[in-house]
């Protein structure tokens, strides 16, 4: 299953961004916690060399907290500062904020030998597709200020918005990069939705993620479902008929709807309903 996807807007996307970063203090990027290494874009370390690095971990509340915990770990050890988050609660913004201060406190401390005092912070927010980036400048505004949505491609153009007395955000479309070299990167963004569901055959996706949670959690399909099947010893092909059949997703003469389904478990589990779960490990 070969998945690629980069539409036209993300190229001039990028454009914007590249002539906006010199007007930029800190680069603020956002990656799903439930696949940190394949929601990171590398064209963003290159498009924000040299400027202020925080990642923040969204969606880890519906991430294994115990393979969160280590991924913070792995980008601090690369000179990121870093957050783990729900950025749909804005009750916990305030870090956000102390971790910003840090990490410009070089670029403040020059401001104020120069006599320049109470100049905003300037951040970038950038990330992949579908990634919660309108909804964290939401909940961080503690106001609507973007147009939020659960399917990627939601934000087309920039938008300055102003946190306060002390940061400024400049709101980026998401942008994903021209090819994806390893599939299994393409399949994780399929499984988050970052990659257009329209352009992906769902029930044949179904069946690639189907085979991961078999390895690494399978009492998910049948504490959910309720199926009654083994699951490590059964076809993927007969678990999508079985979770059609307990969903009832029929189609005429009571045969299987596997699309639908597969439909079914993908919402579930980007909306964490099908428990908390990391789909990669950190790379040795």
């Amino acid at each position: 299953m070969n998945i690629q996807w980069y539409p036209g807007h993300m190229t001039k996307a990028k454009r914007m961004m590249q002539e906006d970063i010199k007007l930029i203090d800190i680069v603020i990027e956002l990656l799903d916690a439930r696949a940190p290494l394949s929601s990171k874009n590398p064209d963003i370390d290159n498009l924000a060399a040299n400027k202020s690095r925080m990642v923040i971990l969204n969606k880890a509340d519906m991430a294994d907290a115990r393979k969160t915990a280590k991924w913070e770990e792995y980008f601090k050890a690369k000179g990121f500062f870093v957050l783990s988050m729900d950025s749909r609660k804005n009750s916990g913004m305030k870090p956000v904020s102390d971790t910003i201060r840090e990490a410009c406190k070089e670029k403040i401390a020059r401001d104020r030998k120069r006599g320049i005092i109470n100049r905003p912070i300037r951040a970038m927010i950038v990330g992949i597709p579908n990634v919660g980036k309108s909804t964290f400048i939401n909940s961080y505004a503690k106001k609507s200020c973007t147009k939020a949505g659960n399917k990627p491609g939601v934000t087309k153009g920039k938008q300055w918005i102003r946190i306060g007395k002390d940061v400024e955000l400049l709101d980026t479309p998401g942008i994903l990069w021209p090819k994806f070299d390893d599939q299994e990167i393409g399949l994780r963004l399929a499984y988050i939705g970052s990659i257009n569901d329209e352009i992906l055959t769902k029930s044949e996706l179904a069946l690639k993620f189907i085979d991961f949670l078999k390895i690494n959690y399978c009492n998910a399909l049948t504490d959910r479902y309720n199926i009654d099947i083994d699951i490590q010893n059964s076809e993927n092909f007969e678990i999508l008929k079985q979770i059609a059949v307990a969903r009832l997703c029929l189609l005429k003469g009571n045969e299987p709807d596997l699309d639908k389904a597969a439909a079914i478990l993908f919402d579930d589990f980007r909306s964490g309903r099908l428990g908390r779960m990391t789909l990669e490990e950190i790379p040795e």
